[in-house]
Order: C-alpha cells, then sequence, then structure tokens
C-alpha cells in the first residue's frame, strides 16, 4: 500500500472521530496529509500506525490533530457571483428593513473567517458602494475562526498581492496602502470588524444576526448529524428575514426545514418564521 493510500485509510478512521466527513477531504487530502507526517515526524514516531498508538495513549493529541484538519483557502471577494448579490439585493434588502423598523446597526457573522479576507470584503463592499445609500445604517461583522494564528494575521490586515487578485483594481488602491510587498488596509474598513476566536461545534457567539456567512466549512466537512444541529443555532441566531450563506456548491442537509433557498441563488437561504 503506498503513502497516499495508507494516509487515505487513515483520514477515513479518523475523521468521524472528529465529527468529519471523508468526501468533504477528498481533494484537500494531501494537505491534510503533509501536515499529519510532519506532526509524526515531529513526535519521533516513524508511521501512521505508530500515530494511531500514539492517539490511543495521549488523548489530548485528538485536540492538536483535529487542528491539523482545518481548511482555509480565502481572498478577498473571492466569489465575484455573490459580491454582487450582497452589493444589489441581500444587503440593501436588510439595510432597508432596518431603516424601516427604527433600528441602526446591520449585524453579520462570518464564521471561519480565516486570515480576515471575507469580512473585511464586506467592509470594503459597504463602504465604497452602500455606506451613502444608507447613512443611517452602522455595519458591525463579527468574524470568528478556530486558529488564533490565522486570526492574528487577520487583525494585522496586511496581505501579498495574490489576495487581492480578484479585488476590483479601484477598491484595491482606494482600501489599501502597500509597503514592504504587503497591502495593508486603511483603519476605517478594519473598524468595522471586530475578531473572535470561536469553534464553529460549540456555542454561537452572537444573537440578532441579520446575516451568517458560513461558506466551506460546516457543510463540506463536517458531518450530516452535526450540520444539522449547527444549523438549529443558526436559526435561533438569525433575526426574522435572515439570510444564511453557504458556499455556492454547498446544501443544507435533510431534516432542516427551517430555512428557504432562494430561488435560483445557489447556498443562500432565508430564515423561516415559526408557524
Amino acid at each position: 500500500m503506498n503513502s497516499d493510500h495508507q494516509c487515505v485509510a487513515f483520514l477515513q478512521w479518523v475523521l468521524p472521530q472528529l465529527h468529519m466527513r471523508w468526501p468533504g477531504f477528498r481533494r484537500v487530502r494531501r494537505q491534510v496529509c503533509k501536515r499529519v507526517h510532519r506532526r509524526i515526524r515531529a513526535l519521533g514516531l516513524t508511521s501512521l500506525d505508530a500515530y494511531r498508538l500514539y492517539l490511543a495513549q495521549h488523548p489530548d493529541e485528538w485536540e492538536t490533530l483535529d487542528s491539523l484538519c482545518r481548511i482555509t483557502v480565502s481572498r478577498f471577494n473571492r466569489d465575484k457571483a455573490l459580491h454582487e448579490l450582497l452589493e444589489r439585493r441581500l444587503i440593501p434588502q436588510l439595510a432597508e428593513q432596518i431603516r424601516q423598523q427604527g433600528t441602526q446597526t446591520l449585524r453579520i457573522w462570518s464564521a471561519g473567517c480565516a486570515s480576515g479576507e471575507e469580512p473585511y470584503s464586506l467592509a470594503i463592499l459597504w463602504r465604497m458602494q452602500l455606506a451613502r445609500r444608507f447613512p443611517d445604517v452602522d455595519l458591525m461583522i463579527l468574524a470568528t475562526d478556530a486558529d488564533p494564528h490565522l486570526l492574528h494575521r487577520a487583525s494585522a490586515a496586511c496581505y501579498g498581492a495574490g489576495s487581492l487578485k480578484d479585488l476590483p483594481e479601484p477598491w484595491h488602491k482606494t482600501a489599501f496602502t502597500q509597503s514592504d510587498g504587503q497591502h495593508c488596509l486603511h483603519t476605517e474598513y478594519i473598524e468595522h470588524v471586530v475578531f473572535a476566536c470561536h469553534d464553529i461545534r460549540t456555542r454561537l457567539p452572537a444573537t440578532a444576526l441579520h446575516m451568517i456567512l458560513c461558506r466551506n466549512l460546516v457543510y463540506t466537512y463536517y458531518t450530516p448529524d452535526l450540520q444539522r444541529e449547527i444549523t438549529q443555532r443558526f436559526h435561533a441566531s438569525l433575526l426574522p428575514d435572515g439570510f444564511l450563506v453557504l458556499g455556492s456548491h454547498e446544501t443544507l442537509p435533510d431534516g432542516c426545514p427551517e430555512f428557504t433557498p432562494l430561488p435560483a441563488k445557489a447556498g443562500i437561504y432565508t430564515k423561516c418564521l415559526a408557524d
């Protein structure tokens, strides 16, 4: 059995014990396998079988293994079609509701925010395109991730050119300052975002939200039972008519009747009201 097959067998054994599903990892297995083999070498072990035995003898190691299975691929304005929909329809609709209700703050949660590209993209979109239309509405984005190292990078708000390649050039020039090969976001965009360390599998960090973005995380990598559990929490945290935004290729699992998909808008749902 070659090394790839051995690692696949290892992942198929370990992932269900972490409430994760193998199909979500099929395309990214080599990235995870490299991390696992690096960890095995760091422990002075010689094989995956030896690592299995180490896990049995050292239960705390499961937490480290869990962190090795986190997949992060992020850049600014990564999904152009979604950002156009957010600009044209979803965020203006929510802002108008807030205005009519006499409240002031549009509250969005970016779950699994990695290095901050998604929440900062929303902040740039708001200030560039929408803030002048809704001067009486403030934007607050809660951005969470389970990896404190990624959150540290996010708080610094400085990025390489590759992270900005999908951002419109005028936005890039207006929102960032270039220094020593890094592109650093201006303070007025950063102030819209609050970062917090949070594992999506635990109790949610906020309620009364207008929108939750949980893209390419829960509904790709976690088991259906855990997906349903987290979906129930999302529903409880969203305000009526709030939006739940998944990845464009993700869907809610069966047994989640509390959300209605937007027609022809892949991965976007509205909260259903109780009967």
